[in-house]
């Protein structure tokens, strides 16, 4: 059996952009959590910073996640993000720390 896979991707955007960066993801974030496979799909915005955001996402294998990213609603979103994003995002794959 597949295990989930948890991701923490970082995003600024260009200065006075953070709006755009919200805009896009309220558009999207109900197809994405449609998804099949799809576990969590949130973004936050970092306090006091209003063009920096943490997406936090879990998929339920990596199966899904290879799916989601393949699809055209990702593919154009990647596309349009240039346009208002500072440069790529940082994803951070996490894992639960083994516990003593």
């Amino acid at each position: 059996m597949s295990q989930p896979v948890q991701l923490v991707i970082l995003i600024s955007t260009l200065p006075g952009r953070g709006p755009e960066q919200i805009a896009a993801f309220e558009r999207l974030a109900p197809v994405v959590r449609a998804e099949e496979g799809c576990l969590r799909y949130d973004l936050h915005q970092v306090s006091g910073e209003p063009d920096r955001f943490v997406l936090i996402e879990r998929w339920s294998s990596q199966a899904a996640l290879n799916a989601h990213d393949a699809t055209p609603h990702m593919i154009e979103a990647d596309a349009a993000s240039p346009a208002f994003r500072a440069g790529p995002a940082e994803v951070i794959r996490i894992e639960a720390a083994p516990v003593a």
